[in-house]
């Protein structure tokens, strides 16, 4: 690695005096996205998209040194050109591209191919180095449209009108997702836990329509939640927040149920296959569609989607060790 090397604190350019997604607190952060493995506090500055300002200070506190930028805006930060790009996976999720001299990296973050009615599609970015996830880089993991699996949901949660319908999901980007394509088949309301609650308002606020959502919270101890949707983090799973709801059905939407045996190992009684991140397909597109000479494969399935990067399309594909998660409990 050149232009962009790993240091302990991350991903870091030299000739702009800069980290992308750090790790640990820095001087100036460059980031990617709001979910908490890849925007961590300590930092002295940071930039992130305009849009994502208000879940970055609700996650990292409103007296961060935060500037905005638009999507696609050109910023000279020492020696090097950056600019932010959709990444198609959270609301203000972005590729931040790094441009000095002749040369272009682009580091993706997380990212996902398939259309999501909350935030920007996926744009992409020409370079000569990417830096790509590989969270759900297996062949076994090709999604359906959003749309189709939110019909799935919505027919699971009419099928009981007895019991409390209670789906667990992340409460940042996947419920306010959720949210938006059920508009597609119901006028009903959905309650929340409080989590998701407070990110679904942020959301409202940049103009993304949903459902309307109420916390459940909000209701009186004795009301039962019969035949209602709730939507909750998997922290919730088991918690004592769940001993108000009598005898619920219980279901798990994330990218993982598309494993065998997982939502029999979580507890749930239901899994639907919904993931905030690309399938294999689109990863593989995606390196290819950069046109880069150089692809750097971070967290997931690195080696097996680096090995096929090289072995079946010939391109320089190599893993690269870093802190990021993926797709996990958050």
């Amino acid at each position: 690695m050149s232009l962009i090397t790993v240091l302990p604190e991350g991903l870091y350019c030299e000739q702009g005096e800069f980290f992308i997604d750090p790790w640990r607190g820095v001087d100036t952060a460059l980031i990617t996205h709001a979910h908490s493995d890849h925007a961590r506090s300590g930092s002295s500055h940071y930039l992130a998209t305009q849009i994502s300002e208000g879940i970055l200070k609700k996650r990292l506190g409103e007296g961060i040194d935060l500037r905005g930028v638009e999507y696609g805006e050109k910023i000279k930060l020492g020696n090097v050109w950056v600019s932010f790009h959709p990444a198609g996976h959270v609301l203000g999720s972005a590729q931040i591209r790094v441009e000095h001299k002749d040369e272009v990296w682009v580091v993706s973050g997380d990212y996902k191919r398939c259309y999501d009615p909350t935030c920007a599609l996926f744009e992409v970015v020409p370079c000569d180095t990417f830096i790509t996830e590989a969270t759900f880089g297996l062949p076994i993991y090709q999604w359906q449209s959003g749309q189709e699996v939110c019909r799935q949901i919505y027919e699971w949660w009419q099928s009981d009108r007895d019991r409390p319908s209670i789906l667990f999901c992340y409460a940042f980007g996947k419920a306010q997702r959720i949210l938006a394509e059920l508009r597609k088949f119901t006028d009903q309301p959905v309650y929340v836990h409080g989590a998701v609650h407070v990110l679904t308002e942020i959301y409202r606020q940049v103009g993304v329509e949903m459902v309307e959502t109420i916390p459940a919270s909000e209701k009186p101890r004795d009301y039962k939640f019969k035949g209602d949707l709730i939507l909750a983090p998997p922290s919730g799973h088991r918690s004592s927040w769940m001993k108000r709801f009598q005898q619920p059905q219980t279901a798990f939407a994330s990218g993982w149920m598309a494993v065998r045996g997982a939502r029999r190992r979580r507890g749930y009684e239901r899994g639907f296959v919904l993931s905030d991140h690309a399938d294999w397909q689109g990863l593989v597109n995606t390196a290819l569609q950069t046109r880069a000479k150089t692809v750097y494969v971070t967290h997931g399935q690195s080696d097996v989607l680096s090995r096929y990067l090289s072995e079946t399309l010939e391109i320089n594909a190599l893993p690269l060790k870093t802190l990021f998660e993926g797709e996990s409990d958050i």
